[in-house]
């Protein structure tokens, strides 16, 4: 089931950065008139993403419009995603536009399907979360992709979590546990993260009260080592795992006990194919 569809404000904007005087080499051939269909299959497997983008676009320049695969289901080699029919002149308008935000989405959906797989096969309650490292201005799009990918968001924006980095720790006058009272007065419902770089700094923060100990670029072999620091301890925050989580290491970290996993891999995926066809419409039924 898709998470949400991006708002026609948006696809619009995409639309007409493509075409902003409209399509000249359909105008200048005089080919807009025909009735042209137009096919999107996967090439190969993945996890589909911005189908319904892809195909609000086609409803908002007057395309009938069949949608086969929405987000997050598995596509495989040959699957239809999604048919247009109309005026050649309205599909070439929104055909290369449709197809590369479809294949840019696949690629993060895919990759984060690829590492929550891995995690939970190897341990079932682990989770995996992506970062807010998205190219800026695609945040909407790349979060639906992860969405899609069957991940959580770590945090969405600055505005909505308490992350305590040690660029933050650098500029305090006060132990952790002050740092700790601060935020809990000023943000009381908010679950207070810190990012450590030793078993003593986890370990004094996690006494201070931290609810998520996050550990930057440890070990798989570190990670266990202080989850089994913990076993006899009074209380044990969540450990997150950050930095370097890949589909090839997140089994690892996954059994080194880390019950969440932070990662920005997906947003670097390399996009999925998506081929497309255009042919005369016959009147065929999608």
């Amino acid at each position: 089931m898709s998470p949400y569809t991006l708002p026609d404000a948006e696809l619009e904007r995409m639309l007409l950065e493509d075409a902003p005087q409209g399509d000249a080499t359909t105008f200048a051939l005089g080919i807009g008139a025909a009735r042209a269909r137009m096919t999107f299959r996967a090439r190969g497997p993945m996890t589909v993403c911005g189908s319904e983008e892809a195909a609000r676009m086609g409803v908002l320049r007057g395309l009938d419009v069949c949608l086969s695969r929405v987000s997050g289901a598995r596509a495989e080699a040959d699957d239809q995603l999604l048919s247009f029919t109309g005026p050649a002149s309205q599909v070439h308008l929104v055909w290369k536009t449709a197809q590369t935000l479809m294949e840019y989405l696949a690629g993060i959906a895919s990759a984060t399907h690829d590492i929550v797989v891995a995690a939970r096969n190897a341990r079932a309650d682990c989770a995996v979360v992506c970062t807010r490292k998205t190219f800026p201005g695609t945040k909407s799009a790349s979060i639906k992709a992860v969405l899609s990918g069957g991940a959580g968001a770590h945090r969405l924006s600055l505005s909505e979590t308490l992350l305590v980095f040690d660029e933050h720790r650098c500029l305090m006058h006060e132990p952790p546990a002050g740092a700790i009272a601060r935020l809990r007065q000023r943000w009381p419902e908010r679950p207070v993260v810190v990012e450590v770089a030793s078993q003593t700094e986890a370990h004094a923060w996690i006494e201070a009260g931290a609810d998520v100990i996050q550990l930057e670029k440890w070990s798989a072999q570190a990670t266990a080592a202080l989850r089994a620091s913990l076993r006899d301890g009074p209380r044990r925050p969540l450990i997150a795992a950050a930095g370097g989580i890949t589909a090839s290491n997140a089994a690892d970290y996954a059994r080194a006990g880390a019950d969440i996993l932070v990662t920005s891999a997906p947003y670097f995926a390399p996009p999925r194919d998506v081929a497309v066809t255009i042919a005369p419409d016959r009147g065929t039924q999608a």
